[in-house]
């Protein structure tokens, strides 16, 4: 780039605006930010952008946020990366704690709400199965990685905790691009008898009967999520799921309404926590799941910055990752299979909800626009007040 560097409230600004027109998902995103940063304005050649882009696809975390603090990193040090950051998140964090708020002050019982949510909760599935498709094409690309994401997910569905599917998946894969056969399937049946002995119903019990909803119990989820978001934003709603919902602090349909409500907005997808911690704790809750949510974004590039090629090239941590990673996609999968178990057990008649389902997975698939969520949830929610409203 030549010429002076920004000042930091011009770098605000721009970022600011980035997240004011942050529709259509990461791709959608990334694609805005190369466009006029890269392909414009020239702040880094174009074979750099793409590197760095690999880079933070492998890491955990929103990937276009994560290029956000690096931009801005480049132009003014760390407190520019921090301003970038915040620009490019401040409009989805305000428009979903707007919603949020909404939503809490919703007769949600009384017609035609349950029908509308309905309809749009019914299509979220079809979203999360067009986001699993989409993942696991990039992330499952041999034999081995499929077995650990099938693994994966018989595990969590058996009552596996992730704590054990996820490290068993990561070691088993560098076990098997070694060649160490016997020890990768050991691995995955370890992971798979962690089910067997109890381990998973265990942690649902705690779960179950765990502290109210605290600040600090909130930031914790959302670290946890943060840690563990390889390849996009779905593969976060098992870990914020299994902790509000597995702890009773909210409902499988006040969480696939938060998925839906942050399709709708400029926005990360990830913001989808704040609305879960809005509707457990209020105001302090959203702000500290968010905040745990975006701590590991801001914190590896602030803190790693020139050292996350170096670090990214070590082919020992490539395999750990994709194991990690294919585990997450199953993970995400045996999530979708539990949130549709209790979607059809409210859904009557149960054709209504197969159809749209159907009609939704049709549209998500066939037609390829950043703007096709933004059209199926609405669309749902209507055939939803048609469909079950009677």
């Amino acid at each position: 780039m030549t010429g002076a560097p920004p000042t930091l409230l011009s770098l605000f600004g721009r970022f600011l605006r980035f997240g004011l027109l942050a529709w259509g998902g990461p791709v959608a995103q990334i694609a805005m930010i190369k466009r006029e940063l890269v392909e414009e304005e020239r702040w880094l050649d174009p074979q750099r952008f793409n590197r760095l882009l690999a880079v933070y696809q492998a890491l955990p975390g929103p990937e276009a946020h994560e290029l956000c603090v690096h931009l801005g990193m480049m132009q003014r040090g760390r407190i520019g990366g921090l301003l970038a950051g915040l620009g490019f998140m401040l409009p989805g964090l305000l428009l979903m704690l707007l919603l949020a708020w909404a939503y809490q002050r919703l007769n949600l019982q009384a017609e035609p709400w349950p029908a509308l949510l309905l309809g749009v909760q019914v299509a979220v599935l079809a979203v999360i199965v067009r986001a699993v498709h989409r993942i696991g094409e990039h992330v499952l690309t041999d034999a081995w990685l499929w077995a650990v994401a099938l693994v994966a997910a018989g595990g969590s569905v058996l009552g596996a905790p992730f704590w054990v599917v996820l490290p068993a998946g990561g070691l088993a894969y560098v076990a098997a691009r070694r060649g160490w056969r016997v020890a990768a399937v050991l691995l995955l049946a370890l992971a798979v008898a962690a089910s067997a002995i109890g381990g998973g119903s265990a942690v649902a019990a705690v779960m179950a009967s765990g502290a109210p909803a605290s600040a600090w119990l909130l930031f914790l989820v959302g670290l946890q999520a943060g840690l563990l978001t390889f390849g996009g934003a779905y593969t976060a709603i098992p870990f914020v799921r299994d902790a509000a919902v597995g702890r009773g602090w909210v409902s499988d349909g006040q969480f696939l309404d938060g998925l839906a409500l942050s399709g709708l907005i400029p926005a990360p997808l990830v913001i989808f926590a704040t609305f879960v911690g809005y509707q457990a704790g209020g105001l302090a809750g959203a702000l500290a799941i968010t905040a745990g949510v975006f701590v590991p974004a801001f914190g590896m590039t602030l803190l790693f910055f020139d050292r996350l090629e170096r670090v990214v090239e070590d082919t020992r941590l490539h395999d750990v990752l994709a194991g990690v990673a294919a585990g997450v996609v199953g993970l995400v999968a045996a999530t979708f299979v539990e949130l549709a178990r209790t979607t059809a057990r409210t859904a009557e008649p149960l054709w209504a909800a197969v159809a749209i389902f159907g009609a939704a997975l049709v549209v998500l698939y066939l037609w390829r626009s950043k703007f096709n969520v933004l059209a199926v949830l609405p669309g749902a929610a209507v055939a939803g007040w048609w469909l079950f409203g009677g």
